[in-house]
């Protein structure tokens, strides 16, 4: 009996040692050593103050700025430790209603804009952290953008070109703008 506890103990502390030390470790320092600013949360940077992250949706919601998509964790948005989604079905009317009051809001900041409304603008996603949104959401919010700021829509399309990314690799994922970047180049240029 004694030599099964202490085989048993000895096997938990070398887990333990492995999986708790070694290997947390070691993945830390890779992670350090070829990808520095991505293990450190790939944090934007201005003038030393640190601006946000480029992985974690801000909240925008003053019409100068680009608007990132709805998240289900609001009023605390920025807060990761919260993400969630809604988790609401497609039949229930309390995502109907959140959905309707969100193209309300988009239509009442941009009147004379006649387009459809971009599913990523009414939508929650999965975490509620988003920090992109589809290049149909971003060509959505360019004439708003464009007329509080006093600038042609040309100049802030091309902005938006400045903070797209395309599909990684070439085929994974979608195209994409992210937010903050987006947001940041139009305080810097304007």
């Amino acid at each position: 009996m004694i030599t099964v506890l202490r085989n048993a103990l000895m096997s938990l502390l070398l887990l333990t040692l492995i999986t708790g030390v070694i290997y947390p470790l070691a993945v830390t320092g890779v992670g350090q050593l070829f990808f520095p600013r991505q293990a450190n949360g790939s944090v934007i940077e201005r003038d030393g103050k640190a601006l946000g992250s480029e992985l974690i949706g801000q909240s925008f919601s003053s019409p100068k700025y680009f608007w990132g998509r709805p998240s289900a964790t609001a009023p605390f948005a920025t807060n990761s430790a919260s993400s969630g989604g809604s988790n609401l079905a497609s039949s229930n009317p309390a995502l109907a209603d959140a959905v309707t009051q969100r193209i309300k809001t988009l239509r009442d900041a941009d009147p004379g804009n006649t387009t459809a409304v971009p599913v990523d603008l009414v939508t929650s996603s999965a975490s509620g952290l988003d920090p992109e949104i589809s290049p149909a959401a971003a060509a959505y919010q360019v004439s708003r953008v464009a007329q509080v700021r006093g600038i042609p829509p040309a100049q802030v399309q091309a902005l938006v070109e400045q903070a797209s990314a395309g599909r990684t690799f070439g085929l994974l994922g979608e195209p994409r703008v992210n937010v903050l970047k987006l947001n940041l180049l139009l305080d810097g240029k304007y």
